[in-house]
């Protein structure tokens, strides 16, 4: 592989964002998480709030019903009423994501990436999970929150990411391992050895490719 994609998935406080951030500064290689909504603004010029408050969720039962008009992949133009829609915010930051992928290396965080790229095969796709408990307090210790509120923002983000995954996904299960080339319990594995592990597996992947 001249260049590669490491795509994240991750559960609530499960630590995947730090390992993703973790394995793209040891490999040298962006890391792009929240910088895609400005990157996305940017290409379509639309204002990144309304990318901000589709990212990594559903707006309402409008978004549900309404919006399986439009196509998956398709970008459409300004001029068009849907241009602002939901999905068509999906569809430009796909699009972003795919160009990115056939010209350099990166890791995503989030963002469906797995099944954007999905047909790609320079693609490693990854999901970090970790117990409820250790979930919660690593919220806690994040956010200086309490554990009840820390219990709350995990059900509550882990619900809205499934829900968006399923959906731009048309009923894939975000948990479901066969999504992923590599699934992780983070708690038990730790996350300095799973930064260390898709990198062993990265170097599998490239010297199968090569020979």
């Amino acid at each position: 592989m001249e260049n590669y994609v490491i795509t994240i998935a991750r559960g609530f406080g499960s630590g995947g964002k730090a390992i993703g951030s973790q394995l793209a500064e040891e490999l040298g290689i962006p890391c792009y998480a929240k910088q895609l909504i400005d990157m996305a603004s940017e290409y379509s010029g639309i204002n990144k709030q309304l990318f901000a408050e589709v990212d990594e969720k559903l707006r309402g039962s409008y978004a549900m019903k309404h919006l399986m008009k439009i196509p998956y992949t398709y970008v459409v133009e300004p001029s068009d009423k849907e241009f602002t829609s939901d999905i068509n915010l999906f569809n430009i930051q796909s699009e972003i994501i795919r160009e990115l992928a056939k010209t350099e290396s990166f890791v995503v965080i989030g963002k469906c990436a797995d099944y954007v790229l999905r047909d790609m095969p320079n693609v490693i796709s990854v999901y970090v999970e970790a117990p409820e408990k250790d979930c919660i307090t690593t919220v806690m210790d994040r956010m200086q929150v309490s554990e009840s509120k820390a219990k709350e923002l995990v059900h509550k983000t882990d619900k809205y990411r499934a829900d968006y995954y399923k959906y731009y996904t048309r009923g894939k299960n975000w948990r479901d391992p066969l999504n992923y080339d590599l699934t992780f319990n983070s708690s038990k594995v730790g996350w300095d050895n799973c930064v260390k592990l898709i990198k062993e597996y990265l170097n599998m992947k490239q010297k199968a490719q090569s020979e």
